[in-house]
């Protein structure tokens, strides 16, 4: 996600970093150019003429630290301007009763899935989600909400065989509602190729029954300068209380969370990065202005991590990785471990200064499927012991999962360093120590310094003698 707009800030601020001394034509430059980057990642253009006038702003007047590059200064002033603009911090659902969330947006959004998804997400936090099929007009979008809830395992109410008045299929969903009892009500409602009159009056007359706590908003990453009229036209009518901006892992873009957050004033409450019902995240939007810096996010990675280790197995890895058993049959596990976290270009952009490595060849979601069927076109016996692998053996390999023998014996060449790195407990502690806040984490920071005092949120600025950033 915001991949093109990461990679055109990072050239900008690539630009200052290197100078020793920045002018007000540098500066000048500067904010033309990252104007032109939000305007081409389909940021509304008065939400990215609000954001550079922020920056200039605050940047005006305030004299470069002696121990911060002007460069470096000026990426913390944006760092800090975006994420004011994208929320602040984290917004929490209105649960209270009588605990009903409604869900809109447009047709294709992803508005049905995007129910089950907080579903899965509201299971997990202990609650008992109850989905509720209100989409009457597109075919087999009730069928579709009740495949995904029996899957998870979640009551599902949908409207009597042949039901085409909306207002009738809510009241009986309300009657329903009163018979289960207890738990969260999530309302798919239909949607529309356009915001027409007639989508909009039907909205209304759902929002006034259901009396929802939460409004939320469902609305696809690639809506683009659309985006704006969209929220506007939502807002107007049936009052959003929240986004949720879909399909990010597909969009090179992204403005449309801008831009939408910009104009309605509501919160991003979550993002969907994937087509499963696990691949939903609590939008933070300080994390998120990082990762578009290119930053990474490693709180967020750590989390995912977090929630899908398994101890047993991961002590059990340790084990062996002390005795030296390391195998391919390992290697494999830790594939499918990383597959559970999400897309791998995902992953890689949560890591600091990772995010040039996704776009290099061979760092892709398709070599790690190539990596799983060139082990498992194994033996059990070639696996645990790969020394055993002579030339014809790579070649029924290669036969087996219709990859050439190149590629199993490159794959061979980067177990062996990794089991040889393994087998090195001071390289291994020494790489820990790098990731988990040892000196080795300031060299993954991308070129972003550790900010003094002075220059964290809230802190005044030192002045000191020399150039002052101007606009």
């Amino acid at each position: 996600m915001f991949s093109l707009l990461t990679d055109k800030l990072e050239e900008t601020f690539r630009k200052l970093r290197g100078l020793g001394k920045i002018s007000e034509s540098n500066v000048a430059d500067a904010m033309r150019e990252i104007r032109l980057a939000l305007l081409e990642a389909d940021v509304d253009f008065k939400v990215a003429k609000d954001l550079i006038e922020a920056i200039k702003e605050r940047a005006l007047g305030e004299e470069v630290l002696k121990n911060v590059s002007p460069g470096q200064q000026i990426v913390k002033i944006f760092n800090d301007e975006l994420a004011k603009i994208l929320g602040g911090g984290a917004t929490d659902l209105d649960l209270s009763p009588p605990q009903r969330i409604l869900m809109v947006g447009l047709n294709g959004a992803g508005k049905t899935t995007t129910s089950a998804k907080l579903a899965n997400w509201l299971k997990k936090q202990g609650k008992r989600p109850l989905l509720i099929a209100l989409d009457l007009y597109r075919p087999a979008a009730v069928t579709q909400l009740q495949v995904l809830g029996q899957q998870l395992g979640v009551p599902v109410c949908v409207p009597q065989a042949g039901e085409t008045d909306v207002v009738k299929a809510t009241k009986a969903a309300l009657v329903w509602l009163e018979q289960q009892g207890s738990g969260v009500a999530i309302f798919d409602t239909a949607g529309r190729q356009e915001v027409d009159d007639a989508l909009l009056s039907e909205l209304k007359q759902v929002r006034d029954l259901v009396q929802p706590r939460e409004t939320l908003l469902v609305a696809d990453a690639a809506t683009g300068q659309q985006a704006v009229s969209v929220a506007t036209k939502f807002h107007e009518t049936v009052t959003i209380t929240g986004l949720i901006m879909t399909k990010l892992d597909g969009d090179a873009r992204g403005g449309a969370l801008l831009s939408m957050r910009q104009v309605t004033g509501c919160p991003v409450k979550f993002l969907g990065t994937g087509e499963k019902v696990d691949q939903l995240e609590v939008f933070h939007p300080d994390r998120m202005a990082q990762r578009i810096l290119g930053m990474g996010d490693v709180v967020s990675l750590v989390e995912k991590a977090a929630q899908e280790i398994d101890e047993k197995e991961a002590m059990g890895m340790m084990r062996r990785m002390e005795q030296n058993k390391f195998d391919l049959t390992d290697m494999l596990n830790q594939l499918r471990f990383m597959k559970k976290l999400g897309p791998l270009e995902g992953l890689l952009g949560m890591i600091p200064g990772m995010g040039k490595i996704k776009n290099m060849p061979g760092v892709d979601d398709k070599r790690m499927k190539h990596v799983e069927a060139i082990i498992l076109s194994m033996t059990p016996k070639e696996r645990s012991n790969p020394s055993v692998l002579n030339g014809s053996r790579r070649k029924r390999i290669s036969g087996g999962c219709g990859r050439p023998v190149m590629e199993i014996n490159q794959l061979l060449k980067q177990f062996d360093m990794m089991k040889g790195l393994m087998s090195n407990k001071g390289a291994m502690s020494q790489m820990a120590g790098g990731l988990f806040g040892g000196k080795g984490m300031g060299g993954m920071m991308g070129g972003m310094p550790q900010m003094p005092k002075g220059m964290m949120p809230g802190g005044k600025i030192k002045r000191s003698k020399g150039f002052r950033l101007g606009g």
